[in-house]
């Protein structure tokens, strides 16, 4: 690890359907063993079954589902005088909605069926407050939530002059 300068952030291009960043940084986590073209079908055909098969606009069920599953708090472990506390600790922005997106695809995984039509399922439920990706996000603040009489060993950000 590089002491001298700090990691580049990749840009990713835009989907090319919706022309959306957060669309094809979820096709880029669907995606297994390189197979974009096979993630893309999977992705726009869930799309297509939110749309045909609820009658909304899937665009706007997939925003809606990484909202109601990003979490705004999460424990980070911190050792302190020998223990180890779980502290809660507010999420960044990116890293809340990949972790919405990675317990989508995790969710939908679980259920039974061709992958499209789980995954369909999953971002319909999501966006509407149910179902299993939903109840991780619950779990995470729950947990949070318990563990905020440890909220004092939660580091101190720097700031301003020394």
């Amino acid at each position: 690890m590089s002491r001298r300068h700090a990691a580049e952030k990749r840009v990713v291009l835009p989907d090319v359907k919706y022309n959306s960043v957060l669309v094809a940084k979820f096709v880029n986590n669907v995606m297994t063993q390189g197979r974009k073209e096979k993630a893309e079908c999977i992705v726009y055909g869930a799309f297509d079954i939110v749309k045909n098969k609820h009658r909304v606009d899937p665009f706007e069920a997939f925003n809606s589902a990484l909202n109601n599953v990003r979490p705004h708090l999460e424990v980070v472990s911190v050792r302190v005088g020998g223990a180890n506390y779980q502290v809660p600790s507010p999420v960044d922005e990116r890293w809340g909605f990949a972790l919405a997106s990675r317990w989508i695809i995790e969710a939908a995984k679980k259920r039974s069926g061709a992958m499209v039509s789980k995954l369909a399922e999953e971002i319909f439920e999501a966006s509407n407050n149910r179902g299993p990706s939903v109840k991780k996000r619950e779990d995470t603040h729950k947990m949070a939530e318990a563990n905020k009489a440890f909220s004092h060993f939660a580091p101190k950000k720097s700031g301003g002059a020394r």
